[in-house]
């Protein structure tokens, strides 16, 4: 097969059935085998019966229904799950994503040997809101993730070799940082095609606001600590606990060390226990020692939970 298109949506019932006979009609002027992916992530209006309609009348569209709303990741995880074609692309329902991308995609994956192109939409059209935290937000990706030739981490058009989306593992939110986990898993040929971003022509968009920028800058933070440290978190935890355990023992000693030669000289010295010195430094001991049994313990447990990507699936077609 040649293509897997794979389609996250939450209630976009008014563009499904256009962006299906969209995508069936470059697929035929291009002559690609083709499937179509509809993951409904517990869409609450009409979305599942028109998706149950095509796949009546399509042998090659799928469908995927969630119990509930758990997420764009969760989405794509399972979506990539079921993909079988030799190039994967994904797309936003919302027909903001042009299908008449999808040849050129699919050449600089098969031809131009890229592991994944990422869509830049140059000139968008969506508001203030959610332009600009997208902008501080690529800027951020750009300079944590290394990946310098991308200027839009989190465009919905994407294209990938299907070895990459069978090798990464999407979960949480972690759908903005695709590319970045596609490179720690050794799949570096990244490019970006500047796409044509249209207009939102039915309802409005489900991602606005400024706490996108918020929530994406933490999973960053957790993307990058796991990716450096993930697997040897004795090297963070055990290297602060030791530097704290050290200062507060160094500091203990000198406490005791001055007062000792104040007895010593006769000269008249408070308790121990009545300098806050001796406190500040019996509690960064404490720190230390914990922070280095933590990393300690933290080697011995898994990172990685088996019910991280257990979502419940309602219907599969």
């Amino acid at each position: 097969m040649d293509i897997s298109v794979v389609v996250p949506l939450y209630n976009e019932e008014e563009s499904i059935r256009e962006l299906h006979d969209w995508i069936v009609r470059v697929m035929a002027e291009h002559g690609f085998s083709y499937e179509i992916i509809f993951v409904s992530d517990g869409s609450t209006d009409g979305s599942w019966a028109i998706i149950e309609q095509l796949a009546r009348q399509n042998a090659c569209v799928h469908g995927i229904k969630f119990r509930r709303n758990y997420g764009k990741s969760p989405a794509l995880y399972c979506g990539f799950r079921m993909a079988q074609g030799d190039v994967v692309v994904t797309m936003d329902a919302d027909l903001q994503d042009s299908p008449d991308e999808l040849p050129e995609l699919h050449r600089m994956v098969m031809q131009e040997g890229y592991d994944l192109v990422s869509g830049y939409k140059q000139k968008r059209y969506d508001p203030l809101s959610k332009t600009l935290p997208t902008k501080l937000f690529n800027a951020t990706a750009r300079k944590v993730s290394g990946i310098k030739n991308l200027h839009d981490f989190n465009c919905g058009l994407k294209a990938y070799r299907r070895e990459v989306v069978k090798n990464i593992e999407v979960y949480g939110e972690m759908h903005r940082y695709i590319p970045y986990l596609a490179k720690q898993a050794g799949f570096d040929k990244i490019g970006e095609k500047v796409v044509h971003h249209q207009a939102r022509k039915y309802g409005t968009s489900k991602f606005m606001g400024w706490n996108r920028f918020v929530n994406g800058y933490l999973d960053l933070l957790t993307l990058w600590f796991l990716s450096t440290f993930g697997k040897k978190p004795m090297h963070v935890f055990g290297f602060l606990g030791t530097c704290m355990f050290i200062v507060g023992f160094v500091a203990a000693v000198c406490i005791g060390a001055d007062k000792l030669w104040c007895l010593a000289q006769g000269v008249p010295q408070r308790l121990v226990t009545d300098s806050p010195y001796f406190y500040i430094s019996l509690t960064m001991m404490l720190m230390g020692t914990q922070l280095f049994l933590t990393g300690f313990v933290a080697d011995l447990v898994s990172r990685s939970s088996a019910q991280r990507n257990d979502y419940q699936i309602e219907t599969q077609l």
